[in-house]
């Protein structure tokens, strides 16, 4: 397939890569050089600097017969500009495009994006998609990561291994053994900054990051059986009244149970305009760094710190102020993600990556086929893939065992007949069953051949 990707950022680099990794015909369009060379220097792709919505660019960067453009410039305008063009001059059938304005976003003006319109088949917010990440990170504390699959009845669960877990130093076999009723499955282990999907013989050890798949009614559970205590958050601090701390006070105080939720915004507009939206939220004009504001926000007592201001040091800080303080969980909002590696040492007890939750959120609108959600892991260095398996796939009718996974790509969990089964060497994939499958980046072509599902439009 065709593909032309605006804007060559981190968000378009990270596209581009996957794109181009899975063997289409990929293009990059952006107005810096600089970037445009950086991509074409480490990726299979082709590369046009230019700016994405003047016409004359997208016929450069074969406008005339792609089947995709995929609009993720820094610029909301331009990114509309650029699906206008797309559908209006060389009727590009697929047209997704990153928008960050909530004024853009609102519902009430969603007739905006219809053909007769603005052309915009899907629209993508960042802010929305971390907003959504962060009420996740909430509602499990005891987890770094987490998702859900398979109608939600799985869930994925990323768990840094302290010393004293129970389940340290024993090899994985034995944990089916010691478990046998848990529904649960270790698919993937970041040890000393590198992943890989482990064997039936490795063994955790304290300071790796597992990821865990589980059926979701079993996921007290299987936190207990990993040495982390779910709880109940009812005092919860945002630093940062943004849009996504907006968009996160919003939700929480929506929820059905009262909590109790406090805001500190430096901004004093944007504190003042976060205070006319929010009906039961606090909203406190001040330094999230602040120790004495800090205090005045409860948070000696909070059950969660939520740092989500635009500045990566400002959030990292915060979140370890909060927790010396005495909070109980911090959450951080990390864009650059050479700051990962210092979560650990700095006892931040998870962390959202932007970059990651947009790469998603697109990845899952531009796959098609029977793939129907994709999840990037870490600074995309796995994927986890739902995807419903056809009559004709490879792995129709066969049992797992029987089935040429590469080295780097695991089962996670098999939906079959409306209820969600942990996957053993001698389950039976039959057509129509919906499985999830964590793989490594190296390896999701070969899974998506596994699948018979190629990269298409809808």
């Amino acid at each position: 397939m065709k593909v032309i990707i605006c804007g060559a950022g981190q968000v378009g680099w990270q596209i581009a890569r996957h794109l181009a990794g899975e063997r289409n015909d990929v293009t990059v369009v952006d107005n810096n050089p600089e970037l445009v060379r950086r991509a074409t220097d480490s990726l299979d792709v082709q590369g046009i600097s230019g700016f994405a919505s003047y016409p004359d660019i997208l016929e450069r960067a074969g406008a005339r017969d792609a089947d995709m453009i995929i609009a993720a410039t820094h610029s909301d305008e331009v990114n509309m500009v650029t699906c206008q063009v797309a559908h209006s001059v060389f009727s590009i059938r697929r047209k997704i495009a990153r928008l960050r304005s909530q004024s853009y976003l609102d519902a009430i003006y969603s007739d905006l994006y219809r053909r007769d319109h603005l052309p915009i088949d899907v629209v993508i917010s960042p802010e929305k998609e971390v907003a959504a990440a962060a009420l996740q990170r909430l509602a499990s504390p005891a987890s770094f990561d987490t998702e859900q699959f398979l109608n939600e009845k799985g869930t994925l669960l990323g768990i840094s291994i302290d010393p004293d877990c129970p389940v340290v130093n024993t090899p994985l076999r034995q944990l089916t053994d010691l478990f046998s009723t848990l529904r649960a499955l270790v698919v993937g282990v970041r040890r000393d900054g590198v992943m890989f999907v482990p064997s039936a013989k490795d063994q955790l050890f304290a300071g790796d990051d597992a990821y865990i798949f589980s059926h979701t009614d079993d996921v007290t559970r299987t936190l207990e059986i990993f040495g982390k205590q779910q709880s109940r958050q009812q005092r919860i601090v945002i630093i940062g009244g943004g849009n996504v701390g907006l968009a996160v006070a919003r939700a929480l105080e929506a929820k059905t149970e009262r909590l109790r939720v406090r805001m500190i915004e430096f901004s004093r507009p944007a504190a003042e305009r976060a205070a006319d939206a929010l009906d039961r939220t606090i909203v406190l004009n001040g330094d999230g760094l602040d120790s004495a504001l800090l205090e005045e926000a409860g948070i000696t007592t909070a059950d969660a710190v939520l740092a989500v201001t635009d500045d990566d040091k400002v959030n990292l800080l915060a979140s370890v102020r909060a927790k010396e303080m005495g909070c109980k969980m911090s959450i951080c909002l990390v864009n650059d993600p050479t700051l990962v590696p210092l979560m650990g040492p700095l006892n931040v007890d998870a962390w959202i990556n932007p970059r990651s939750t947009t790469v998603s959120s697109i990845l899952r609108h531009v796959r098609h086929g029977r793939v129907r959600g994709v999840y990037s892991i870490g600074d995309a260095e796995a994927e986890v893939i739902e995807a419903q398996v056809l009559s004709t796939s490879p792995m129709a009718g066969q049992r797992i065992r029987d089935i040429a996974f590469p080295e780097g790509a695991v089962v996670s969990g098999v939906f079959k007949n409306g209820e969600m089964i942990k996957p053993m060497a001698d389950t039976r994939i039959d057509d129509g069953d919906l499985v999830a499958i964590f793989a490594m980046a190296d390896d999701v072509p070969e899974v998506e051949r596994l699948l018979q599902v190629s990269i298409d439009f809808f």
